[in-house]
């Protein structure tokens, strides 16, 4: 009895310890291995569906076909034709629903119509020779496991590459397509390039057009989660149905671009001039005189976008090179922007009294100067400006033009200037055609446009190609200095990427420095150009600095950095440029104050009162007791002299415009009548001593006494 408790203890203990492991006593080893089994059955069962199709489907189907069709040999040559052609129709169908552009679709393409060519042929046979007995079972066999071998190694690469697209394909690009409802553009070789910048070549199916993804370039922006002008889809030039995709998920420049110094100075006009950085990092640089067609630039933007640093960044290198003169004209805010600068302009013209008149007589000067200059190119046997020529490079920067000059005007020197080195360059804030006639903007073919108020603003200085894109600067001023650029050398494909502008503001100081350290690498104008100008140029009231006055230069800055330096004291003499401004008020208001005092015509109603210069003097009344004495009349040569030195009088007091009426006293002292006046006014314009514009205003560009 006591051997049996100790058994039973034994066991019942045995039992309770493994009940507190909650695990079977019997049959432990057997749940494991049934675990694993059916871990090996949930990863095979993928890959047995092509082995249970080609062990089942051949033997019935080949019995079911030999049973209805084989025992005669009409049924079976019948049965076996149409069979035949039904295998040739269904591969058609498959190699033509199976089709694909990449690697892994035309594999699958190939695949597809094999496995039911050979399906159907092994089909075929079975009607007259049955499935079973040989060679039927054997190709059955045989074929049938490597028919599902072959599908099984095709899943198995497709869980390693997707098959449908290529790898990059099916990345974050292309499920945005997918996304935004371009499901069928193919989106390929997406790569950044670690500045914040992503670019990807797109394609679009038969039935689509790059227009369609340019439309949905916001859509594709709102998904990325950045600005509307982020993203940019330009068009292939060469393939409609091919272009590139661009986005901007990371902006470097938003803590502004420092200002790059010229390497050296007194380089030439056509070395590339570094005006700022592109939104991926890489610089921003404009050469137009390298380029194969000087183009002349608009600049646009609204105020606060960085139209001037612009200006400052590309003036400041310029002005530190040899063979170039620059001319400038800034009515608009005049010392503010370029009076620390103003030391390297050839002529500068600002909001000073007669600036404006200054302004039209420099314009005006332009057409003949580039008469000059192409006589002289053609001389050099040059068909257009290059160092080699003794000509200066030249620049003639016009801010606010349209307040200036005549549309005329400017479309003649747009037209003419490019190929004898003259560089026009334009300002402003939109350049519609109230602004800007559409032949002077056409002239433009270089743009630089920041940011605008509206989209629409945009279209008038950036070309068409670029605004479909989605290169659009409608982010008014919010973004000083950013905006994009065309043409000045700048490769096409760089016209869609934002840039961003050298930051100047910072470095006044420095840039003046530099613009006076320069100046004994600044040549002066060449005789044959400022011949031309005139003395329209002779006259100019800033003349800038180079190595002819580089001397007088360094004399005159420390005053003139003195004078800026902050207000003046009440004893300091005031400068000379403010006496005359105020002698010159003096003068005006005692003019004003004595013609006050002088009555108006005492017989307005008298009949000499509408007298005209072409009509003869009436006869004296007798009664009058008014007689006159009758002198001989001047010759020609005299008359001339009278009306010349008429003239050269004005030109000597610096009066370089007139009209017609204001000669007609010289004319009376010449004895002479309108139509005379107006003959040699014609001939003088004819012989470029004089200009004639179209509202009848002449210009004075040469002095005329040697003439007489």
């Amino acid at each position: 009895m006591a051997r049996r408790d100790i058994e039973r203890r034994v066991t019942e203990r045995g039992h309770d310890h493994m009940a507190s492991y909650n695990v079977p006593m019997h049959g432990r080893g057997g749940g494991v291995l049934s675990q694993i089994g059916g871990h090996i059955a949930a990863k095979a069962a993928p890959y047995t569906p092509p082995w249970i199709g080609a062990a089942t489907l051949p033997p019935l189907a080949g019995w079911g076909v030999h049973a209805m069709w084989g025992e005669t040999a009409l049924s079976a040559g019948l049965a076996s034709a149409g069979m035949g052609i039904g295998a040739a129709v269904l591969s058609a169908v498959t190699w033509t629903v199976s089709g694909g552009t990449n690697k892994f679709r035309r594999f699958r393409r190939a695949q597809a119509t094999a496995s039911v060519a050979a399906g159907m042929g092994w089909l075929t046979c079975s009607i007259s020779a049955g499935p079973f007995g040989h060679p039927m079972t054997d190709l059955w066999l045989l074929g049938g496991g490597l028919f599902a071998a072959s599908w099984n190694v095709r899943q198995v690469m497709r869980n390693a590459h997707d098959e449908t697209e290529e790898t990059t394909d099916k990345g974050g690009l292309g499920k945005l397509a997918e996304a935004i409802g371009l499901e069928k553009v193919q989106v390929t070789r997406a790569k950044g390039n670690g500045k914040g910048m992503v670019t990807a070549d797109v394609a679009v199916p038969p039935g689509k057009t790059m227009d369609d993804v340019q439309a949905a370039a916001p859509k594709l922006a709102a998904a990325l989660q950045v600005p509307p002008s982020a993203v940019t889809v330009k068009k292939d030039p060469h393939n409609a149905a091919r272009g590139s995709f661009a986005a901007r998920v990371a902006d470097l420049l938003e803590g502004g671009v420092p200002f790059l110094p010229p390497r050296e100075l007194g380089l030439l006009p056509t070395e590339p001039i570094p005006v700022g950085l592109y939104a991926d990092g890489e610089e921003w640089s404009i050469n137009p005189f390298l380029a194969d067609i000087l183009q002349h630039l608009l600049i646009m933007g609204v105020t606060g976008s960085g139209k001037s640093e612009f200006a400052r960044a590309v003036l400041a290198h310029l002005m530190t090179r040899r063979k170039l003169s620059i001319w400038l004209i800034d009515l608009a805010k005049g010392e503010q922007t370029l009076g620390h600068m103003a030391e390297g302009l050839d002529w500068f013209v600002n909001n000073k009294r007669g600036g404006r008149k200054e302004a039209k007589l420099m314009l005006k000067s332009l057409p003949s100067i580039i008469s000059a200059r192409g006589d002289e190119l053609a001389e050099e046997g040059l068909d257009q400006w290059t160092p080699k020529s003794k000509l200066n490079a030249m620049v003639v920067w016009v801010e606010e033009a349209a307040d200036i000059a005549d549309f005329d005007v400017l479309d003649e020197i747009a037209r003419k200037a490019r190929s004898v080195g003259i560089w026009l360059v334009i300002s402003l804030q939109r350049a519609t055609w109230t602004n800007l006639s559409t032949d002077v903007r056409a002239n433009l073919q270089a743009s630089a446009c920041f940011g605008v108020d509206e989209a629409a603003d945009a279209s008038f200085g950036l070309p068409d190609r670029v605004t479909d894109s989605g290169a659009i600067p409608d982010w008014g001023s919010d973004r000083p200095g950013y905006g994009y650029a065309t043409g000045m050398g700048i490769p096409t494909g760089r016209w869609t990427t934002e840039v961003r502008g050298s930051l100047t503001k910072e470095v006044r100081d420095q840039i003046r420095e530099m613009i006076l350290a320069a100046a004994p690498y600044r040549d002066p104008l060449d005789d044959i150009s400022a011949t031309a100008a005139g003395l329209a140029y002779a006259q100019r009231t800033h003349h800038g600095t180079n190595r002819t006055n580089v001397h007088e230069t360094e004399a005159l800055a420390p005053a003139r950095l003195q004078v800026v330096s902050g207000p003046q004291d009440e004893n300091e003499e005031v400068p000379d440029t403010e006496q005359e401004e105020a002698v010159t008020m003096e003068i005006d208001e005692i003019y004003t104050e004595v013609m006050s005092q002088i009555p108006g015509d005492p017989e307005p109603d008298a009949d000499y009162a509408r007298l005209r210069l072409d009509d003869d003097v009436p006869d004296t009344d007798a009664d009058s007791g008014i007689s006159f004495e009758h002198a001989d009349k001047p010759s020609t040569e005299q008359a001339r002299h009278i009306l010349y030195r008429e003239i050269d009088g004005w030109a000597a007091q610096g009066r370089l415009t007139f009209e017609t009426g204001d000669l007609i006293p010289a004319a009376v002292a010449a004895g002479r009548k309108r139509g005379w006046l107006q003959n040699e006014l014609k001939k003088l314009t004819e012989d470029g001593v004089l200009q004639h514009d179209a509202h009848g205003e002449y210009s004075i560009v040469r002095p005329l006494i040697a003439a007489a």
